[in-house]
């Protein structure tokens, strides 16, 4: 378990982590400003000098996720992680790979008055080494304080359990901390997470429409950026059915029957990632009704309806290419084999949509878009537990 300490600059989060770690049997400090520090020996001068920021950067965030959890794994127990984090996104991403990695993140916030805070700040004690550091330090904290307030006011204070620390001492504010995570006050963040992929996955995606023929695009918790509604199919899951139960679970909608497949995206590997097969299904025009059933939650931050040139702003290229295709696919009634988001020319087959027959309940997904914009036939085996054959019409857009 990680108890993450949030708060502002000068909240006093480092020193009730060093308290909280004598309260809490068998835990240990981890502080992430060990990883800021480190970057300056990792990076070029010209890319640390394009942020003002260690957060903004991913490779920070990144290596605070890698490096907490190869500690929670060599040391065990509970780690207290003193830092600020006043981004959502910054958060979704950090407290997401940790969930991918069966970690659970009970997350706190230090909320001083403002007043006793910008006093903090004034006094604060600053490395005699570091050149003009008391101005720069004093200065950076004072300039968080506006944006510190407006996540308060929204995100953080109701993610966050929140404790006010204006008249207690660090130790009192470590009681008040071990008290909460032994009491549940400061539960465990829902935040979803599937665990990271050690291999080339399945993932099937859903393009539900709304009365204008927008296509809906979301925004998920647990990584950065717009994505279709969908995910990775589970072991012996049928695609289908995981893009259908997906939407349920990210949108709260259910879809009838078995959604119409659009395109199978062979997706290369791009260290981290492995890639892997990527399907797109046709979830059919929602009504009004279903439209207002489409509430943020633990795993949707946002929604938007878009049309195909508004995704081009939203999506990565690759990720449009293959909304780009489905769009021509569903137009035509057809179904369409790409790699990389480009159809693939003379393509026949492709026997086994995640690399081998049958994984996933998925077998035998083919196509084939010719120079000419012609489409072959496509056999579909498994995705409903039946075979049949399209006969696919020609391309010309």
């Amino acid at each position: 378990m990680i108890v993450w300490i949030n708060g502002a600059f000068g909240a006093g989060k480092t020193s009730a982590a060093r308290e909280l770690i004598e309260l809490i049997p068998n835990s240990t400090l981890f502080d992430p400003e060990v990883i800021g520090g480190a970057l300056p020996y990792l990076l070029p001068p010209k890319r640390l000098a394009e942020v003002s920021d260690y957060q903004d950067l991913p490779i920070w965030r990144r290596l605070v996720v890698d490096t907490a959890a190869a500690l929670h794994g060599e040391v065990g127990g509970v780690l207290v992680v003193p830092m600020t984090l006043l981004r959502q996104e910054y958060r979704d991403e950090i407290f997401g790979g940790l969930a991918s990695r069966r970690i659970p993140v009970r997350h706190v916030v230090l909320a001083p008055d403002e007043t006793i805070l910008r006093e903090r700040i004034a006094g604060r004690d600053v490395p005699p080494e570091l050149p003009d550091g008391d101005v720069r330090v004093r200065q950076w904290s004072s300039d968080h304080i506006e944006p510190y307030r407006t996540a308060l006011n929204g995100w953080l204070g109701t993610d966050a359990h929140r404790i006010d620390t204006s008249a207690l001492t660090p130790y009192e504010t470590a009681e008040r901390l071990a008290d909460a995570v032994r009491t549940g006050a400061a539960s465990v963040c829902d935040i979803v997470q599937t665990p990271e992929p050690t291999a080339e996955t399945l993932a099937a995606g859903v393009l539900l429409f709304d009365e204008q023929d927008r296509v809906l695009l979301v925004d998920p918790t647990y990584k950065a950026g717009w994505e279709f509604p969908g995910g990775v199919v589970e072991p012996g899951e049928a695609p289908a059915r995981a893009g259908v139960r997906e939407v349920a679970e990210e949108t709260g909608i259910q879809l009838v029957g078995t959604p119409r497949l659009l395109v199978a995206d062979w997706e290369p590997p791009h260290p981290p990632g492995y890639g892997g097969m990527r399907l797109l299904f046709d979830g059919g025009r929602l009504d009004s009704g279903e439209v207002h059933m489409l509430l943020p939650g633990p795993e949707l931050r946002a929604w938007r309806f878009v049309t195909e040139d508004e995704a081009a702003d939203l999506l990565p290229a690759v990720r449009y290419e293959r909304l780009r295709w489905a769009l021509r696919a569903r137009e035509r009634g057809a179904t369409l084999y790409l790699e990389a988001g480009v159809p693939v020319e003379g393509a026949t087959g492709a026997e086994g949509a995640a690399g081998a027959e049958g994984a996933a309940g998925a077998g035998g997904v083919a196509g084939a878009v010719g120079a000419g914009g012609a489409v072959g036939a496509v056999g579909v085996e498994g995705i409903d537990g039946t075979e049949r054959a399209e006969g696919l019409d020609r391309l010309d857009g």
